[in-house]
């Protein structure tokens, strides 16, 4: 099976290395990884944040395993050349339109996240975000009004095809948990939002064993923090996804701890930690290498059918806290390296 690297900029490939020695040890021979340029890195080199041969390398590949892309030195360049762009270029190029990013607090990091211990202990949950529309990937420029004003634009929109494919997701990922989905929108004010509840309440009636509800986004924001233990599956768009993720990361505990699978319909997917390139940590080896870890873990589940060595990764990384390993966002002193070195012991 391959598994295209892409390590990208910042942490990246600090993190992605730590993952690679995890996988190393709990499959042997069974992985073959080719790696190749992304984000800013591959601008430096080559003059594009997403090159041909990468993409192609993507295209190839059984799953691909991805770091991070940010680099300051490239904030200046137009938007098309910014690292962020090799992204939502894989995104659309693969078809990659469901994200799943489950957040659950391990107990050892109770006193990390930013909410009371008893509130945090419940949190337990998958938010289900749509990564191929919205106004990421909408008609967008600037422009200058009838009298004289610059104006930006970014135009959200999804049609009901878009809609009931991630609905779906939603509804199978609830089944298999705990058979809550909660859907997340602005149907209040966006005919957008309306549109997406309209098109899940009709997707809901083929799935009578799943309770659906339904939230405006800002009140889901502030649930989040006043009862997170309310929520088993989340699904929203992909502005809507992008904000309560990150959030349900410290509420969790850290961001470095947050894993993610982006999936298109045939189950061929992209991994990585929801984390960004933090360059003002990159080359000393500070970070968080465990959300990668466990991206690690979604991919052997989710794409390459290795469900009992996902178990085994996880298992690891839960031992590897229960045994004090921190690194600095969790409070402790040990490097990406000496986190590493914890889940291999543990396994």
């Amino acid at each position: 099976m391959l598994i295209a690297l892409l390590p990208g900029d910042g942490i990246g490939p600090e993190v992605i290395e730590q993952a690679v020695r995890v996988l190393d040890a709990v499959t042997g021979d069974a992985l073959s990884f080719e790696r190749g340029l992304v984000g800013g890195a591959a601008y430096k080199a080559v003059g594009h944040p997403l090159p041909p041969e990468t993409l192609d390398l993507a295209r190839r590949a059984d799953a691909i395993l991805f770091g991070a892309v940010g680099d300051p030195d490239c904030d200046a360049l137009e938007r098309h050349l910014r690292p962020e762009q090799a992204i939502l270029g894989l995104r659309k190029e693969l078809g990659l339109f469901a994200n799943l990013r489950p957040a659950r607090l391990f107990p050892e990091l109770a006193d990390a996240s930013a909410l009371r211990p008893e509130v945090a202990a419940r949190i337990d949950l998958v938010i289900v975000r749509e990564t191929n529309g919205d106004v990421y990937f909408g008609e967008k420029g600037m422009r200058t009004t009838a009298d004289g004003l610059r104006e930006g634009y970014d135009i959200m929109s999804y049609n009901e095809a878009e809609v009931a494919r991630i609905a779906r997701v939603g509804f199978e990922t609830a089944r298999a948990r705990r058979g809550r989905l909660c859907s997340i929108d602005k149907a209040n004010v966006l005919e957008t939002s309306q549109l997406w509840r309209d098109v899940v309440i009709e997707v809901s009636r083929d799935y009578p064993d799943v309770t659906l509800n339904h939230m405006y986004v800002d009140n889901a924001a502030m649930q989040l923090v006043r009862d997170p233990g309310q929520f088993d599956v989340i699904v929203t768009g992909n502005l809507f996804g992008d904000i309560l993720s990150d959030q349900a990361s410290m509420c969790a505990g850290s961001i470095g701890m947050l894993p993610s699978a982006t999936l298109n319909s045939r189950s061929q997917g992209l991994y990585e930690p929801i984390h960004g390139s933090a360059p003002d940590i990159a080359g000393q080896g500070k970070a968080n290498p465990l959300a990668t870890i466990l991206s690690a873990a979604m991919m052997l589940r989710y794409s390459l059918g290795k469900a009992a060595e996902a178990d085994r990764i996880e298992a690891a990384v839960a031992a590897a806290l229960a045994a004090g390993a921190r690194s600095p966002d969790l409070g402790g002193r040990m490097s990406t390296a000496e986190m590493g070195d914890a889940v291999l012991a543990a396994l």
